[in-house]
């Protein structure tokens, strides 16, 4: 018999109304569980543990782990405020490799003090290597003049004890009273230089008519001290010139500094000494460069002083003899160039390590002035390469870190009298490696610091004092040395880093 057709949507219809009531219950019972406060986190289940229907989906129970605690940590820190690391979690780990290398070699050089103990370390490290190798190269000189081995050594060592003293001293002098000494140190030397050129006053050593005997066995050379009071002297009037606005204007720029510098370079000249004039026009074209000088201006002074030099060269057999040495690998006719070869010889035999302290075969005769002019060239032969190359490290990082303090500073005296100081080392450097490597003519300059001669190493001790004295007037290198003094019954005071951070609270020079 068939169905009933209107009997059959009786059972469809109570299905639908089942389910439709149970969606409810389930709805209802989630708006429950949304309204109430949130359960304490139950235990990880174990795996393949029973869940509830509609109790959806599980997490792994580390992942659970890290999301709860990530919540609980967002929710701990108010919107607005850097989250700080506690103080005992440690950090994430310094770079490594070469960047880590370089970013950590950054933050120490950027420290407030870096210039101080780089000028004062890298130039206590040059003199007294150079002590040594004076030692070294000038025992053969003194027995053939028959005088005891260590004379040489023994004056060097006086006249560095000296300059130690005359460092110490100008480190500690105020700003003010290095430019005070300004003025009465250019009259005295500029009376000590026209003093040289009196008969029967002034003395020749080697041609050049450029030195005063003070007695016994000590003399002075005045033209070194000239260098010193042009630095000074230039600094002061170029400091107040921009105080005043008036070095946009050529004639306050070049008047009355490039006619002092002339004076003295006309009695450096009227003794024959041309290598303390090519270190003072150095000296003079780095306080114009410093003072900005338009390219035109500067142009014109280097001209000039390029027609100067070749005219003065021309005049005299012996400079044009020391031109046509550069790059010789021959001592030529006549031993002509003698010097510059056996300077090469010296070199070539050190090898990579030398032939060892006092294992110099050159100064045994064969190469002239070893242990001034040429020390440099006694170093290699017994120190070999890696003496050379620490030398010549050692007089980048003095230069760098003169540079780095002209740089840093605002007061414009401070500016030039370091920049004119960074000069003349590196400079009067220049000029004596590359003569002993052939790369330029012999001029008879000292390594500075380096070489034999207390009248130049006097005054570049007093120079790198007052490098240091400028390193220690930087804003934040003053309040470092001020927290390392101790107080409260010996503790010392804050770390460099909050110094530097109180410092930018004020007007300070570092840029």
């Amino acid at each position: 018999m068939p169905a009933d057709d209107t009997a059959a949507p009786a059972p469809a219809l109570a299905r639908a109304r089942a389910a439709a009531d149970a969606l409810a219950v389930r709805l209802a019972a989630a708006g429950r569980r949304l309204a109430a406060p949130a359960a304490p986190p139950r235990p990880p289940a174990a795996a393949g543990a029973w869940a509830p229907v509609g109790a959806g989906p599980r997490l792994a129970p580390g992942l659970a782990r890290r999301t709860r605690t990530t919540a609980l940590r967002k929710a701990a820190v108010p919107r607005g405020r850097p989250r700080t690391r506690p103080s005992g979690t440690p950090g994430p780990p310094r770079g490594s490799g070469v960047r880590g290398l370089y970013e950590r070699a950054r933050r120490a050089w950027d420290r407030p003090l870096t210039a101080y103990y780089v000028i004062l370390g890298a130039s206590m490290l040059i003199t007294v290597l150079g002590l040594v190798m004076v030692y070294s190269a000038s025992i053969i000189k003194a027995l053939e003049l028959s005088l005891p081995a260590t004379y040489f050594f023994r004056k060097q060592f006086l006249a560095a004890v000296i300059g130690a003293a005359l460092l110490l001293f100008a480190s500690r002098m105020p700003v003010r009273l290095h430019r005070a000494l300004a003025y009465p140190l250019l009259v005295v030397t500029v009376f000590l230089m026209v003093l040289v050129q009196v008969p029967g006053i002034g003395h020749a050593v080697n041609g050049n008519q450029n030195w005063l005997y003070l007695g016994g066995p000590f003399q002075l050379q005045p033209s070194e001290f000239g260098k010193l009071a042009l630095i000074l002297w230039g600094a002061d009037l170029l400091a107040r010139k921009q105080d005043k606005r008036l070095l946009t204007q050529w004639k306050h720029l070049l008047v009355p500094l490039v006619p002092v510098a002339f004076l003295l370079l006309g009695l450096i000249m009227l003794g024959g000494d041309m290598g303390t004039a090519i270190i003072l026009t150095a000296i003079l074209f780095g306080l114009l460069w410093l003072t900005g000088a338009p390219t035109r201006l500067f142009a014109g002074v280097l001209g000039v002083a390029a027609v100067i030099g070749v005219v003065l060269i021309r005049g005299s057999a012996n400079r044009m003899a020391r031109v046509a040495c550069l790059g010789a690998t021959d001592p030529g006719p006549g031993d002509a160039c003698w010097q510059a070869v056996h300077g090469i010889y010296a070199l070539a035999s050190g090898g990579w390590f030398g032939s060892g302290l006092g294992a110099s075969v050159e100064k045994w005769g064969q190469l002239p002035e070893p242990h001034t002019d040429f020390i440099f060239a006694i170093t290699g032969e017994e120190l070999g390469l890696a003496g050379t190359l620490s030398v010549l490290a050692l007089f980048a990082a003095l230069g760098y870190a003169g540079i780095r303090v002209a740089g840093r500073t605002e007061d414009p005296f401070v500016r030039y009298a370091a920049g004119g100081v960074t000069t003349w080392i590196t400079a009067q450097a220049v000029v004596n490696i590359g003569a002993v490597l052939g790369l330029l003519p012999i001029a008879g300059v000292p390594l500075p610091l380096f070489s034999y001669g207390g009248s130049a190493l006097l005054p570049t001790m007093f120079a790198v004092g007052l490098l240091i004295a400028f390193a220690r007037d930087e804003p934040a290198a003053k309040a470092a040395l001020a927290g390392r003094e101790p107080r409260f019954g010996g503790r010392t005071g804050v770390s460099w880093m909050s110094m530097r951070r109180r410092v930018k609270k004020r007007p300070s020079g570092e840029r």
